[in-house]
C-alpha cells in the first residue's frame, strides 16, 4: 500500500475496500458494483492480505452458491425444493394484488412470481414497489394442492444496503485528510486511479456525485461514447436508478392517474436517463411539459392534486461531433431530440458536464487502491441532502447582479454539492472556495451560453464575481477559450450559406491568441505571458515554440525532469519541432541540462543517447549533461537569437494519454491531447547567449 492507502485504512477501518477486488469476484455475474462491494465490505474491508484473499474466496463462494443466474434458475429452484429453505441474491420487485389484497413479490432472475410479502416489509422498504431492489432472501418451498396458491414462501428479505453509519465519525475522519488526499480518496472510491487525472478532470468526475447529495439537482452530460457517463448512476448507489431515455413514460416517471400510483421520482434520490441524446428519437410532448414543471418547481400534478418530490434528474447521452463542429454549425445541445431541444427545458438544467473533457475509459485508468465501500459513501451522500452549503462562498465573494435568479440557483446548487462532497466539515480556504465557485459558474454558463445561441430573446449575461476588495473576476468556459471564433455566435450566424461557408465573419479572432501562441504570423514572435487551462486542447510545441526557435543555431533546454520515458519522449517531440523550423542545409545545436534519475539513471542515459544518435543523421547536434548539484528547479529554453522561454512545467504540459495506441490521434498529434494547467513567458534577452 502507498501512504494514502495506509491513511485511508487507518481512519476508515472496515469501511473501505481495495477497488480491484470487484473485478476479481464479479466473474460473469450481472450484478451492480454496490452489491459486490456490499459483500466485499463484509469480508474484505481490511488491509491484511491473507484476510483479503480468504474474503475473496468467501465472496466468490457466496456468489457461486447464492447469486441467481437466469440460465441456472431451474437448478436454484430445485435446491429450494430439495432443501426446503435456501438463500438467494436476486433483484426483487413487489406489486399489490388488488383481487387478493396482498403484496406479491417477483424475483427477476429466479423467475418465480406471486410470492407473498407482508405489509411491514413493504412499509420498511417502499422501493420494492418501484423497479425492484437487490436483496438477500431466504426462500422456502411448501407444496400445496391449492392451484391458486404458490408453493414459494419468503422467509426473510434484506435489501443490500448499509443499515447505519456514524456521520460525526465521518466528519472527524475527513479532517485528517488534505484536500488533495480527500479528492484522491473519492476518485478511488469511484474506481479510478487518481494519478491519471488532473485536478479539473477529478472535479468533473465528482460532479457526477452531486445529484446524490443535492435535492432536485438537474444535470446533463453529453460527450463521446465510452467515457463512463452512465456508470455512476447504474452501479454506484442503491438510491439511484438508470433508465433508457426511450422507455420512460409520464405514469412510470411521475404518476399513473388511473391508479394513483406514484412513479420513480417519488421513490428514488436520482433518476438518470441513459442514451438521452439522438435526434431521431421520439419524445412525448406531455412528458417534456411535466418535466419542465418538475425541474423548475419540484412538483407535478395528479389530477387536481399537486405532489412534490426530491429526485434529482440526470440526462446522459453521446455526441456524434467534436466541439468545434457543434459550435460552428449548431450548439452543444445539438444531439437532443427536437422536443427536448427547447430553451424552456434546457434553462432548467443547473449544470452541463463537458463530457468531451472526460477520457475514454481504458484498463489502466481503474484503481487498485483503497476507496469507500460504495454503499457507505452512498449513505453519506444521501444524509448530506438534508444540508445546504449554497451560501458558503458569501463570506468571500459576491456574484454579479447581472446573473439571473435561475442562473444563480444553478450556480448555488452545484457549489453546494461540491462543498458537501469536499468540505462536509467546513474549513475551506478562500482560494479553495473560489476554485469551486468558478467551476460551478462555468457549469451553468455552458448552459446559458448555448441558450443564447438557440433563442435570441435571452439577454447576454456577464458571469462575474467579486471578492471582498471589490476586484471583479470573469468566468469563461474552456471551449470559449479554445474556439472563440465559433463560440460567440447565434444559431442564425452559425448556419452555412449556399456556398457552404459561414454566413458571417468569425468573431473575436484576437481571443484565439491564447490557444495559437504568442507569435503573430505578420509581426513574428513577441514578448508575452500566456496561461493555459487544464484540459485545454489545440496546444502544440509547434505553436508554442516554433516561431521562437526558427533561425536559431544554438538552443539550450534546462529541465530537471527529463527522466521517465514519457518525459524523454516530450524532449524528442521538441526536437521534432526544431527540425520542422530548421532551414535545409543548416545545423542546429541543442543542449539539454537535466538531473539524473536516482533509480533509473542507466535507462535515462540510454534514452538520451538514442535521441543523440537519431539527431546525428539530420544535422542536429544534440548533447546533454546532468547537473551534478541536482539543485536546478527552473525550466526554460534559451536561444542564441535572444529568446528565453520560461515554462512552469517545462515540456511536461500534456495530460496522460495512451502512448502505445498507434491509431489514436492524441498519440500522433499534440493538438488533440488535453493539456495540464501551465503558464509560459516569452522574454527577449539583451544578450543573445545560449
Amino acid at each position: 500500500m502507498n501512504e494514502l492507502d495506509e491513511k485511508i485504512n487507518a481512519h476508515f477501518p472496515g469501511l473501505v475496500v481495495r477497488k480491484d477486488l470487484v473485478k476479481a469476484v464479479k466473474g460473469n455475474a450481472i450484478v451492480p458494483s454496490y452489491v459486490l462491494e456490499y459483500l466485499l465490505g463484509q469480508y474484505c474491508a481490511t488491509s491484511d492480505e491473507p484476510t483479503i484473499q480468504t474474503g475473496i474466496e468467501t465472496v466468490k463462494e457466496i456468489l457461486r452458491k447464492h447469486f441467481v443466474h437466469r440460465n441456472e434458475a431451474g437448478l436454484v429452484r430445485s435446491n429450494i425444493k430439495e432443501k426446503g429453505r435456501y438463500k438467494v441474491i436476486d433483484k426483487v420487485s413487489v406489486a399489490l394484488n388488488e383481487k387478493t389484497d396482498a403484496y406479491e413479490a417477483e424475483f427477476s432472475n429466479l423467475g418465480i412470481k406471486k410470492v407473498l410479502v407482508d405489509s411491514d416489509t413493504v412499509k420498511a422498504h417502499p422501493k420494492l414497489l418501484v423497479s425492484g431492489v437487490w436483496c438477500i432472501c431466504d426462500i422456502e418451498y411448501q407444496f400445496t394442492e391449492d392451484k391458486s396458491a404458490t408453493p414459494w414462501i419468503l422467509s426473510t428479505l434484506k435489501p443490500i444496503q448499509l443499515s447505519q453509519f456514524d456521520f460525526d465519525a465521518y466528519l472527524e475522519a475527513r479532517r485528517q485528510f488534505s484536500l488533495d488526499e480527500w479528492i484522491d480518496l473519492l476518485v478511488q472510491s469511484m474506481g479510478f486511479n487518481p494519478a491519471l487525472f488532473g485536478r479539473r478532470s477529478k472535479l468533473t468526475q465528482l460532479i457526477r456525485l452531486i445529484p446524490f447529495c443535492e435535492r432536485n439537482y438537474n444535470l446533463i452530460e453529453l460527450g463521446p461514447k465510452g467515457t463512463g457517463k452512465s456508470h455512476i448512476f447504474s452501479e454506484f448507489s442503491p438510491h439511484g436508478i438508470l433508465i433508457s431515455g426511450g422507455e420512460v413514460t409520464v405514469p412510470k416517471l411521475f404518476v399513473n392517474n388511473s391508479t394513483g400510483k406514484i412513479g420513480l421520482v417519488g421513490y428514488w434520490d436520482v433518476v438518470a436517463f441513459d442514451e438521452f441524446a439522438g435526434k431521431q428519437k421520439r419524445a412525448d410532448k406531455a412528458l417534456v411539459d411535466i418535466l419542465k414543471n418538475y425541474m423548475a418547481n419540484k412538483s407535478f400534478s395528479r389530477g387536481i392534486e399537486t405532489l412534490g418530490a426530491e429526485a434529482s434528474m440526470v440526462f446522459v447521452g453521446n455526441t456524434r461531433h467534436a466541439v468545434p463542429y457543434m459550435l460552428k454549425h449548431s450548439d452543444l445541445f445539438e444531439e437532443l431530440p427536437d422536443k427536448f431541444h427547447d430553451s424552456a427545458f434546457l434553462d432548467r438544467l443547473h449544470c452541463y458536464v463537458p463530457g468531451w473533457e472526460v477520457d475514454i475509459i481504458r484498463n489502466e485508468m481503474f484503481s487498485n487502491g483503497y476507496g469507500f465501500v460504495v454503499d457507505y459513501l452512498a449513505e453519506i451522500l444521501r444524509s448530506l441532502r438534508d444540508h445546504d452549503f449554497s451560501d458558503r462562498y458569501k463570506a468571500h465573494f459576491t456574484l454579479s447582479s447581472d446573473i439571473s435568479t435561475r442562473d444563480r440557483d444553478g450556480i448555488h446548487k452545484t457549489f453546494s454539492g461540491l462543498m458537501k462532497i469536499l468540505f462536509p466539515h467546513g474549513g475551506a480556504t478562500s482560494e479553495q472556495v473560489e476554485a469551486l465557485l468558478r467551476f460551478s459558474m462555468e457549469g451553468r454558463k455552458r448552459v446559458k451560453d448555448q441558450l443564447m445561441r438557440i433563442d435570441p430573446t435571452y439577454a447576454d449575461v456577464a458571469f462575474h464575481y467579486s471578492d471582498t476588495q471589490g476586484t471583479e473576476e470573469a468566468v469563461t468556459t474552456l471551449e470559449e477559450v479554445e474556439y472563440p471564433h465559433h463560440y460567440h455566435r447565434t444559431i442564425a450566424e452559425a448556419e452555412p450559406d449556399v456556398g457552404g461557408r459561414p454566413a458571417l465573419a468569425e468573431l473575436r479572432a484576437d481571443a484565439s491568441q491564447e490557444t495559437q501562441g504568442a507569435a503573430d504570423e505578420a509581426d513574428g514572435p513577441k514578448e508575452a505571458h500566456l496561461t493555459f487551462i487544464e484540459n485545454q486542447k489545440g496546444v502544440s510545441y509547434d505553436r508554442l515554440f516554433g516561431p521562437y526557435v526558427r533561425g536559431a543555431s544554438r538552443i539550450t533546454v534546462t529541465d530537471p525532469y527529463i527522466r521517465l520515458f514519457y518525459q524523454v519522449r516530450n524532449l524528442m517531440e521538441f526536437v521534432e519541432t526544431v527540425v520542422r523550423q530548421k532551414e535545409p542545409g543548416e545545423q542546429v545545436s541543442i543542449m539539454l541540462v537535466t538531473v539524473e534519475d536516482d533509480f533509473r539513471g542507466e535507462q535515462q542515459r540510454d534514452n538520451l543517447d538514442k535521441i543523440k544518435d537519431a539527431c546525428d543523421a539530420i544535422d542536429i547536434n544534440f548533447d546533454w549533461e546532468f547537473d551534478q548539484s541536482k539543485s536546478i528547479h527552473a525550466r526554460h529554453i534559451i536561444t542564441d537569437t535572444g529568446w528565453k522561454i520560461s515554462l512552469d512545467r517545462g515540456l511536461d504540459i500534456f495530460q496522460h494519454y495512451e502512448m502505445n495506441e498507434a491509431f489514436a490521434f492524441a498519440n500522433r498529434l499534440q493538438q488533440f491531447r488535453p493539456c495540464k494547467a501551465f503558464e509560459v513567458t516569452y522574454l527577449r534577452q539583451v544578450a543573445a547567449d545560449a
